[in-house]
């Protein structure tokens, strides 16, 4: 890699990631979109600057404010999970 190279932004690196997993292309879609709405929610603050907190904030608003399925919860829940799990970008 070139040092003067810029890195990559965090939901390119969950993309790679989740391509190189040989995930399907709509769970990559539905992992970064959650991604993309936890850290929209919380200030944009980096993933890596929030944790456990921040993810059940979240899924309270998606359960109380936005009246969101029990399994869509679940659904973000996975997503961050991965995240958090899987990542390297820390």
């Amino acid at each position: 890699m070139n040092e003067n190279a810029k890195p990559k932004k965090l939901l390119d690196q969950v993309r790679d990631v989740l391509r190189v997993k040989h995930y399907a292309y709509s769970t990559e879609k539905t992992y970064v979109f959650w991604i993309r709405r936890y850290i929209l929610y919380h200030g944009k603050k980096h993933p890596a600057d929030m944790g456990t907190k921040h993810i059940q904030e979240f899924l309270t608003h998606l359960a109380v404010e936005r009246n969101v399925a029990a399994s869509t919860q679940n659904q973000e829940l996975i997503a961050l999970i991965f995240m958090y799990k899987k990542g390297s970008w820390y």
